[in-house]
């Protein structure tokens, strides 16, 4: 068997052991835009490339640097080349989650230049909780404990065909990777 995937744009990438001159955000806008969150089990198809789109608008809305708008649209790039796995199981996978940190650090360093602080990994993660927070309020009717996260950007769930997704993605990546150099 062999010991990669072949991308979208027919690049080999060994996931276990990844380059980073592999790495290519076309191939990540249009998995995301492919992969269903939640692992399917929603109402309604809703891809990771929209969540990750969601989270950059809304670090855009509360006026992040373009630094942390990418980072938050990058942040599930590791599930384009090592699928997802969801939180409570991934909680039982220390192996998975070393790999898939090793190569988050590796995607981020190539397209942002360096890992991110702990300062960014904070805000990073509030803003992917509240998006969590309302897909799993509108896309599961889920009835949370917790309360309704502020948002600045509320996202959209209105199902969209993939290659929009994919568009809006790469649109982002663009006018923001210019604005960080």
């Amino acid at each position: 068997m062999m010991s990669y995937i072949t991308t979208y744009t027919g690049k080999h990438f060994d996931p276990v052991n990844p380059d980073a001159s592999f790495l290519c955000i076309e191939d990540i806008a249009h998995a995301l835009s492919l992969l269903c969150r939640g692992n399917g089990h929603v109402q309604t198809f809703f891809s990771v490339g929209q969540h990750c789109i969601a989270c950059a608008k809304e670090a855009q809305a509360r006026g992040l640097s373009a630094r942390l708008v990418l980072a938050c649209l990058i942040h599930d790039a590791s599930e384009c080349y090592m699928s997802d796995v969801p939180r409570p199981f991934k909680q039982t996978l220390p192996e998975y989650n070393l790999l898939e940190d090793q190569l988050l650090d590796m995607i981020y360093t190539h397209f942002l230049g360096s890992t991110l602080d702990n300062a960014e990994q904070e805000i990073l993660k509030d803003i992917d909780n509240a998006m969590l927070w309302y897909d799993l309020t509108y896309l599961l009717h889920e009835k949370l404990p917790l309360p309704k996260p502020q948002v600045y950007d509320e996202p959209d769930y209105t199902v969209r065909p993939f290659t929009d997704v994919e568009e809006e993605y790469l649109q982002i990546y663009r006018t923001f990777i210019q604005k960080l150099h």
